[in-house]
C-alpha cells in the first residue's frame, strides 16, 4: 500500500481538529498533525508574511512523518483552504512516495455558529471562509446534523474506498 497524505480543511471552529483525531483512533500506523498549532499567532491573518514561515515547520514535520513509513499521515489546518497555501507546503515535503487525498469540511451558517460559540470563542465566526470553493480535487463533507463519528466515518469509507 502507498502511504496516504490525508488532508483535512474548512473554516475555523468547523471541527478540523477532532474529525482528524477521530479519524487517526480509527487508522492504525497513522499520525495526525494540527498545522493551526504550527502558527498560532495572534492576531492570526492568511496575508500574514511572517506564516510562510510556519509553513515551513509543516512541510518539515510531514516530512519527518513520511520518511518514518506511517501508512496514514493526516494534516488538519485552515490555512489548507488556500491552493497557494496548500500547494507550497507540499513542495516543501523532502519525499515523494504518498499519494494525497484531501478533504474539505463544509456547514451552513448556523452549525458553524453553533460550533464556534460552543468553543466558547467570543469573536465572530469566520463566515467569509464558508463562500470560498475547496482546492480542486478535494472531496466535500457536508457535516450540518452529524457527529464528529460520522464525520471520521464518512471521510474513513472514503479512504478505504480510495484502496489500502
Amino acid at each position: 500500500m502507498q502511504q496516504k497524505l490525508i488532508i483535512i480543511t474548512g473554516t475555523p471552529s468547523i471541527g478540523k481538529t477532532v474529525t482528524a483525531d477521530c479519524l487517526f483512533n480509527m487508522l492504525t500506523n497513522s499520525a495526525h498533525l494540527d498545522g493551526d498549532w504550527l502558527w498560532n499567532v495572534n492576531p492570526f491573518s492568511l496575508n500574514d508574511p511572517r506564516l510562510r514561515n510556519g509553513d515551513k515547520s509543516m512541510s518539515f514535520a510531514l516530512t519527518t512523518y513520511l520518511k518514518s513509513k506511517f501508512d496514514y499521515v493526516i494534516f488538519s489546518s485552515c490555512i489548507l483552504v488556500e491552493k497557494d497555501i496548500r500547494d507550497n507546503i507540499i513542495a516543501d515535503i523532502d519525499y515523494e512516495d504518498y499519494t494525497i487525498l484531501g478533504f474539505h469540511l463544509d456547514c451552513s451558517d448556523e452549525t458553524l455558529s453553533n460550533r464556534h460559540y460552543g468553543q466558547g470563542c467570543t469573536n465572530e465566526p469566520s463566515f467569509e471562509w464558508l463562500r470560498d470553493p475547496p482546492c480542486p480535487g478535494d472531496i466535500v463533507i457536508n457535516t450540518d446534523n452529524k457527529t464528529i463519528e460520522e464525520v471520521g466515518e464518512e471521510i474513513y469509507d472514503v479512504i478505504i474506498s480510495q484502496g489500502e
